[in-house]
């Protein structure tokens, strides 16, 4: 077996046998070297996925372009102002970015008045971010865009299938990231009670 096949077949990941088989009006034509039909599967979900993830950051990258801002600065927007106060060490550790990649983006939220830096109460060497007020409201338009996306998909599906949507995007997050995320959640839906 040449090189390229031996890599190529280690890195594909098995479907598990539990998996819910992808509708046939969304599987792909299976030529010759086809792959296992549980690797079409998951090559149909990951395509549905790109389409999806298309248009559900579309809505907000139309909006975004008025104001010269991309997908990096909504990222840091949302999590600013779902927990204000975040400290910049845990805004990089939930982005999984470098500070350098952080820097320029954050920068200029802060320079437009997006965002703002406080020193924090006990370490003043510290940088807690918070949104400003025309930052919290570029938020929520976002979010009120995003989140319409979400309440029309969830009519359309049946009413059982709703929390399976929830369960599917938890799964897609890494096993060992679970807790945090779960962790982060929760306190995002305290910073808004308290807004």
């Amino acid at each position: 077996m040449s090189e390229l096949l031996q890599r190529k077949t280690a890195l594909r990941t098995p479907v598990p046998a539990t998996a819910t088989p992808c509708p046939r009006e969304f599987r792909g034509p299976a030529g010759p070297r086809a792959a296992r039909e549980e690797d079409a599967e998951a090559l149909n979900l990951v395509e549905l996925f790109f389409f999806a993830y298309r248009d559900f950051v579309g809505d907000a990258d139309r909006l975004l372009e008025n104001y010269g801002f991309g997908r990096a600065h909504h990222r840091v927007l949302h999590f600013v102002h779902r927990r204000p106060g975040l400290p910049i060490a845990a805004l990089l550790d939930i982005l999984r970015i470098t500070k350098q990649s952080l820097n320029r983006v954050l920068k200029q939220l802060l320079d437009a008045d997006f965002v703002e830096a406080r020193a924090g109460a006990v370490d003043r060497r510290q940088r807690l971010l918070y949104p400003t007020a025309q930052g919290a409201r570029l938020a929520r338009d976002l979010a009120a865009l995003q989140s319409a996306r979400f309440r029309r998909v969830l009519e359309e599906l049946p009413p059982e299938a709703r929390g399976a949507a929830a369960a599917f995007l938890f799964a897609m997050i890494d096993a060992d990231e679970r807790d945090r995320v779960r962790g982060h959640l929760q306190r995002s839906e305290l910073g808004a009670e308290r807004r």
